[in-house]
Formats: structure tokens, C-alpha cells, sequence
């Protein structure tokens, strides 16, 4: 199965969410750092399907991984340039700060997040858009997750933890390590507690992830260009080509069965692409 190109010519796409009315898919798009500091601008895209028409939706916006929220009023983003998690709203555009620190101590630079039906916010925070800021982590790079307002660690001994999702059942928390080229999960009891972790499968440059309706997993190779598909129990079902440095995926379209994907291409820069599937995505 190989995803079809919709439109090239990004710099470094990431990050990709459906908003299901009206209908659109939001992502963001990178640029190279600047400043002495060398942090990368970044916008938040939206395209729509229906119209086939792409447009910057929140310019500045620092952005890298995105979640909206189940009532569809906000999206939820790792913001690095801030070194935070933020929330912008889908009418106004405004932003709040969800989390900006942990312990008095500022975040690496969030890049990946899931949002659970309760609104926790679990997310992960390597060091791939620090640039040259501080290392205020004392070499950490962690899993944390907002829970009534409190920023509390899941795991500080993950190697740049990257993509991030959660099992339909919201029992279930996956994640990347793509400094060993790992993926775990973490059992999550009733109360919220958070189990030990096991490894779920090994992928070579694991980056974000996506998950359909019977709880499948979707996770991007970006060493392979390549999106691999996992069964809950980590069996692979098949493997879509995609391009090359493939970020991230996400479902959307009207039924939910179109996968779009962020990724490099051969040679229109990095896009956006897509696969249709027989299954539909599990919202958020």
C-alpha cells in the first residue's frame, strides 16, 4: 500500500489533526532555526478536503505535535518555542499555556502529545527543537502528562521520547523512544495510576502515531519513510510506503477512513499525503 501526495512544498510538516466540524485537518510546518538561539519558527496549517484549499490558520505558533480537543473547540499543541504545552482556541485563535515547566524546571522542547477523554494532556519532551537553550532538565528527556492542572512525570528514562498515544479505552499509554528505536507501553489503572512499562515492539526510528477504532496502531518510521501497522498485542499487519523522514499521521475525512500522513517526499520537500483504509480513526 503506498500513500498518494495531496500537496508538497513544506519545509518540515508535523503534527497532523482532523477537526470533524466542519471539516478540516490542521498540521503544522517547520522551519529551519533562527536567531542565536535556534529555535524553529513554526505555523499551523489548515487544509480542507472539500474545498482542496490549504491556508496558514495560526502563524507564530511555535507548534510541532497537535491534538484537538473532544468538544472541538481548541487544539492542543507541543509549542517548543516556548518550551511549553499550549492551547489555541479554533474561533479566536488565542492561546493559553497548559504547562510550562515541571518541578521549576523548563521543558526540553514538547514535541508530541494525546489527550485523554477525561482532558489529561500526556506528552513528551526529547531535545530535538531546544536549540541552543539551557538544558533545564539536567539531561532528562521525559513523559509527562497535565492531570488537573498539575504537570506530573510518567517516565525520565526514556531516550528523546517522541511519538504518543493512547488505546481507545484510554487504558493503554504507547510511546516512542527514538533513541533506541523502541516502543513501549504503560498500563493506566482506574484511578489514573500509571503501571510498569513493557516494550510493545522494536522500529527503526519510531516518530508519531495514530490509532483507528479497534485500537491498531499506525506509527511512523522515520529512518524508513514508512508507516508500520501494529495490532494491540504489537503484531504487524502491513506497512505503507510513504516517502522519506516521515513525522506523523492522523485520521480524518468525512467517514474517518482517510489516513493523512506528514512526511518527506522524493522531491517536492516535505507534504502532505494520504491512504484511504477500511477502518476509521478513534478520535480524540
Amino acid at each position: 500500500m503506498t500513500a498518494t501526495l495531496v500537496r508538497g512544498g513544506f519545509a518540515f510538516t508535523e503534527g497532523p489533526t482532523w477537526v470533524a466540524n466542519p471539516g478540516y485537518l490542521l498540521f503544522s510546518d517547520m522551519q529551519s532555526p533562527t536567531g542565536s538561539q535556534g529555535v524553529q519558527p513554526s505555523t499551523i496549517w489548515r487544509y480542507t478536503p472539500q474545498t482542496a484549499t490549504f491556508e496558514p490558520f495560526i502563524p507564530d505558533a511555535g507548534s510541532n505535535g497537535l491534538a484537538v480537543t473532544r468538544d472541538g473547540t481548541r487544539v492542543v499543541a507541543a509549542t517548543h518555542d516556548q518550551r511549553s504545552v499550549s492551547a489555541f482556541s479554533l474561533a479566536d485563535r488565542s492561546r493559553t499555556t497548559v504547562a510550562s515547566a515541571y518541578n521549576g524546571r523548563l521543558f526540553n522542547s514538547p514535541n508530541d502529545l494525546t489527550l485523554a477523554a477525561d482532558g489529561t494532556v500526556y506528552f513528551t519532551d526529547p531535545t530535538y527543537q531546544r536549540g541552543n537553550r539551557p538544558d533545564a532538565m539536567g539531561g532528562m528527556t521525559g513523559v509527562f502528562r497535565v492531570r488537573n492542572g498539575q504537570v506530573e512525570l510518567v517516565d525520565g528514562s526514556l531516550r528523546q521520547p517522541n511519538g504518543i498515544a493512547l488505546s481507545p479505552d484510554g487504558r493503554t499509554l504507547y510511546v516512542a523512544a527514538m533513541g533506541t528505536n523502541q516502543i513501549y507501553k504503560y498500563p493506566i489503572g482506574t484511578d489514573g495510576s500509571i503501571g510498569t512499562r513493557g516494550v510493545f515492539t522494536s522500529l527503526n526510528g519510531p516518530d508519531g502515531v495514530t490509532i483507528d477504532c479497534a485500537g491498531n496502531l499506525y506509527w511512523a518510521s522515520n529512518s524508513e519513510g514508512t508507516v508500520h501497522v501494529y495490532t494491540p498485542g504489537g503484531q504487524q499487519l502491513g506497512v505503507i510506503t510513504v516517502g522519506r523522514s516521515t513525522t506523523n499521521a492522523a485520521f480524518g475525512g468525512p467517514d474517518g477512513k482517510t489516513l493523512f500522513i506528514t512526511s518527506g517526499t522524493a522531491s517536492a520537500g516535505f507534504g502532505i499525503l494520504s491512504v484511504r483504509l477500511n477502518l476509521p480513526g478513534n478520535p480524540y
